[in-house]
């Protein structure tokens, strides 16, 4: 059964080039936590992902789930070619001069992950620990290719439940889940219009991917790796057995690199996990629960 507590909702003022956004972001625990989990989505969901994660989460940590600018309830941006990691990276930082966390601890999943291989890779970093979900400084291009062909195409369902259909088919790699799980994960996921259901963010954010050049995602892999190489704090990386974004040979090379991750390989899955069954959360809540250095336990 779906554990009914639900968030707070907040919004924090974020800066771009040409003016002000607000990003909005989904706050369970108690307020005053100095140790904090910031729970980052992929490319084309929303915060409320975290849901199942957080709700066990939040007995330890402040969990903080924002919606990425252009999705969810966070506002979208008038120049798409914004919609990259720069951008992202900025907002989060600003996310954590708001929070004035203690510790703070960044789980990724995918999108999210890149955002958090950003901010851990920079010197003075705050991120205390890092949990990488299905990606890595690099990304097979087959994967890339599949969800391109689905991103910011025009979307009109009649109900929700011809929205969770909908996503059931581009996201087989999520695994098997009940109705129930599918259908929680799914109502987040489209917002009203015009007397049918569309998806939630700004179909916009695909413009980038849409011009990148073979040049380009070259370049993006290599500043990746350096920016990995860079991070100190301790990592955890998972990996769906059968994604086709995190391909095998990069998980390991990452525990052989950087920060030396730990390396969980989920059966059953591709990409990319949802971190909605109870292994997946006990593997993240495990490695989250240990103490750092400089931190009481």
């Amino acid at each position: 059964m779906i554990n009914p507590i639900q968030p707070r909702l907040d919004f924090v003022q974020c800066l771009h080039a040409g003016g002000l956004h607000r990003m909005a972001y989904w706050e369970w625990g108690a307020p005053d936590n100095p140790d904090a989990v910031i729970c980052v989505h992929g490319l084309s969901r929303q915060g409320r992902d975290f849901d199942q994660l957080a709700r066990s989460l939040q007995r330890r940590f402040r969990v903080i789930c924002p919606d990425v600018v252009g999705r969810g309830k966070s506002d979208w941006l008038e120049q798409p070619m914004l919609y990259q990691l720069p951008q992202y990276v900025a907002d989060m930082v600003t996310l954590l001069a708001r929070l004035k966390a203690r510790r703070v601890c960044w789980v990724g999943t995918s999108m999210g992950g890149l955002i958090g291989m950003g901010l851990a890779g920079l010197k003075r970093s705050p991120i205390d620990a890092l949990v990488l979900n299905d990606i890595g400084p690099s990304i097979a291009p087959g994967g890339l290719q599949r969800i391109s062909s689905y991103v910011g195409q025009p979307s009109a369902f009649a109900t929700v439940a011809d929205a969770a259909a909908y996503l059931a088919t581009i996201s087989a790699g999520f695994g098997r889940h009940t109705d129930e799980e599918w259908l929680e994960l799914s109502r987040p996921m489209v917002v009203p219009h015009e007397g049918n259901w569309r998806l939630h963010y700004d179909p916009a954010i695909r413009v980038p991917m849409a011009q990148t050049t073979p040049e380009a995602v070259e370049a993006g892999e290599a500043a990746l790796w350096a920016l990995y190489d860079s991070i100190v704090a301790p990592t955890l990386v998972l990996r769906g057995s059968d994604s086709d974004i995190l391909e095998r040979s990069t998980a390991l090379a990452m525990t052989t690199r950087g920060p030396k991750a730990s390396l969980i390989e989920l059966t059953g899955v591709g990409h990319a996990p949802t971190l909605v069954h109870a292994d997946q959360i006990a593997a993240v809540e495990a490695f989250l629960s240990r103490p750092l250095a400089g931190h009481v336990a």
